[in-house]
């Protein structure tokens, strides 16, 4: 089994445009990214699940592996994702499929996508899709390596979204914030 650092490297060289990290996240990002999450959360999603740094925090939190879906389109890291976490749902596939391949129960998605780097539409997509699953108290949790939040307050007021800033992750590489997303009203 290769470790992440070598499979992302891989990648990094074999499909540069769909790696959007200079590096797998840190341990330390990933325990940030799903503190809020537990046994009692529900359904939870992943999108860009990558090498599962961030997945293993998940299942590390308590949730049960029956109730964890992965989206990740990169076929190599779908594969090893497979491998690593039996009973978990692997979709290799956009993260706007979430909407024909989840029912809307979802506890919590996590992102690990580049929001930034794509363009307006397909973060409004993302996002749109996220919450039409998502629960009604349920959160939408992502991180940003930049100095501003990975969704601006013009998306954020025509989804009905509020950001809730989170904490500063200094020991990754590049360092990163954590923001969640949750329904204005």
């Amino acid at each position: 089994m290769p470790s992440d650092l070598t499979m992302f490297l891989r990648q990094m060289l074999r499909r540069p445009q769909q790696i959007g990290a200079v590096a797998p996240s840190s341990a330390r990002l990933a325990a940030a990214m799903v503190a809020h999450l537990g046994p009692s959360t529900g359904p939870v999603v992943e999108f860009g699940a990558g090498t599962g740094r961030i997945t293993r925090a998940i299942l590390d939190r308590g949730v049960a592996p029956r109730d964890l879906t992965l989206f990740e389109m990169n076929p190599e890291f779908a594969g090893e994702l497979r491998r690593r976490f039996p009973g978990v749902t692997v979709h290799q596939t956009m993260a706007q499929d979430v909407v024909r391949l989840c029912p809307p129960e979802v506890g919590a998605v996590i992102s690990g996508l580049p929001l930034l780097a794509m363009p307006v539409e397909v973060r409004r997509e993302i996002l749109a899709g996220a919450f039409a699953v998502l629960r009604a108290q349920g959160t939408f949790t992502q991180f940003t390596y930049g100095a501003h939040p990975p969704v601006d307050a013009g998306l954020q007021a025509a989804l009905g979204l509020r950001a809730e800033k989170g904490r500063a992750v200094w020991l990754n590489l590049p360092p990163a914030r954590v923001y969640r997303y949750v329904r204005a009203g």
